[in-house]
């Protein structure tokens, strides 16, 4: 970065390390959640998909061993390298052995994404592969950073943001109106234990909210490619924005990756609190600039789409124009949900049921369900099935394949899809009968929550998955994608 005057090496440093981290949390949800989600008895197996697919539409190593075994080892393949990389090893060791680990990473979680369907359909999927392609040619720790890589970086960054910004003016015409934040905190996907809170802010408060994304998102990306300490200013602003959201909700990893990306704005006089001394520098060897040269030369050529998409009135809010999530388009938030819809799962033991059965609700660990249980805290983990049932309230229950699957998961009491649960009310064996009620959910007011001690005020709106038992709901079990 030899336009920085005052160097970027901590920049690099604090990128890399931040990055590592969050590969950490990514492949530690791959273990956790990749086999009960999609495994061979999964609610959407990838071995099927696999077999649907073909490898040059979907590149995946998976390909040559769709096995559970072969997911839980390239999981905690990827969380140890991850651990690698984060620890400072990776780049220890000098030029080739940073870019394999981070080539490994990559080749790893691009495996994931291409075979995990609907569970894997997040922007931030795409954005964590895109960083982890260019920081492959980062190299060693004693390599002076380059400046072609950071506007690499920067240019993922501004996309990141002036996209968002873009969709949002394009979509939902509370952007426009400056309402939208009345709504969000209480529809978002999964709220957080300050969402409550930020939900019952001044209504004037909301509305310079959404005005300060307009500028963070619209006016700042621009200041990203100034001189310093423009860029750096801007960097900033948009670090301190990203903890907005990180602090009144649930995004997964999205804000921190975002931070992560902003960090590239910097250099080194904002960085110089980091007790780490850089070594002595050299400059890039000419095989590795050569590497880099090529790879703004393919980025300036992948860019074509994502910019012509980011012009177009029809602008699509996450996309990735080519198997290997390099280059893309990305949005959030074009529209904002008035109402918060819950599917609330209930399963019973009466081989009969009627209008006395019992019914015991299964607890999510993300998504509300009880309403006196305060909102927790979960990002930047991500917890796939929750995200997915706050899509699934938007839509039928037929819509969705792996809904099916999973009610007849919790009548067999299949052990991988309860832990994935936060209460499991049949411990010792699984109910005869599960349903779907549908319900309103809002956030208490202020005197309601004082009163009763509840976070939710809930009203049912019907039933959306009919009583099934496992005899009625095995013959809807073929395997599925979405």
């Amino acid at each position: 970065m030899i336009a920085e005057p005052a160097g970027c090496w901590l920049s690099r440093f604090l990128f890399e390390r931040l990055l590592a981290l969050i590969y950490l949390i990514a492949f530690l949800c791959a273990a956790n959640q990749f086999v009960p989600l999609l495994g061979k008895d999964g609610l959407l197996p990838a071995p099927y998909f696999v077999r649907r697919m073909r490898f040059r539409a979907s590149p995946s190593l998976f390909f040559f061993a769709p096995t559970d075994r072969a997911f839980r080892i390239a999981a905690w393949a990827g969380v140890a390298l991850s651990c690698f990389a984060a620890a400072g090893y990776s780049e220890k060791y000098g030029v080739l052995v940073s870019a394999a680990v981070w080539a490994s990473l990559w080749v790893l979680y691009l495996s994931f994404v291409n075979v995990g369907q609907t569970f894997y359909a997040f922007g931030w999927e795409s954005i964590l592969l895109e960083t982890g392609f260019f920081t492959i040619f980062a190299g060693g720790g004693a390599t002076a950073p380059s400046a072609v890589l950071c506007w690499i970086w920067r240019w993922v960054l501004f996309r990141v943001m002036f996209g968002a910004g873009l969709i949002k003016l394009r979509g939902d015409s509370c952007w426009r109106e400056l309402t939208c934040l009345d709504y969000y905190f209480e529809t978002q996907p999964i709220p957080n234990p300050l969402s409550w809170h930020f939900h019952w802010l001044p209504s004037w408060v909301h509305r310079a909210g959404v005005l300060f994304n307009h500028f963070v998102e619209l006016v700042v990306p621009f200041a990203y490619f100034a001189p310093q300490p423009v860029s750096a200013a801007a960097g900033l602003i948009t670090i301190a924005f990203q903890f907005t959201l990180i602090l009144s909700g649930n995004l997964s990893w999205l804000n921190w990756l975002t931070v992560t990306l902003a960090v590239s704005t910097l250099d080194d006089r904002w960085l110089s609190w980091i007790p780490v001394t850089p070594p002595s520098l050299h400059p890039a060897y000419a095989a590795h600039r050569a590497a880099i040269y090529a790879l703004a030369v393919m980025v300036a050529v992948l860019s074509v789409r994502p910019v012509a998409n980011m012009l177009s009135r029809h602008q699509l809010m996450n996309y990735a124009f080519n198997r290997f999530h390099l280059v893309n388009t990305y949005g959030a938030f074009g529209g904002i949900t008035r109402t918060r819809y819950e599917i609330v799962i209930e399963g019973a033991e009466d081989p009969d049921p009627g209008p006395a059965t019992q019914w015991r609700e299964y607890e999510f660990k993300g998504k509300p369900g009880d309403p006196a249980r305060l909102p927790p805290q979960i990002a930047p983990y991500h917890l796939r099935l929750d995200w997915l049932m706050w899509f699934a309230a938007m839509g039928s229950a037929y819509e969705h394949p792996w809904l099916i699957n999973l009610a007849a998961k919790l009548l067999e009491g299949d052990r991988h899809i309860v832990k994935l649960l936060k209460k499991n009310p049949f411990p010792e064996r699984p109910p005869r009968f599960v349903r779907g009620l549908y319900y309103e959910y809002r956030f208490t007011t202020p005197p309601e929550r004082k009163r009763t001690g509840l976070w939710w005020h809930r009203n049912l709106v019907g039933l959306y998955l009919p009583p099934a038992s496992l005899e009625a709901v095995r013959p809807d079990l073929e395997p599925a994608s979405e």
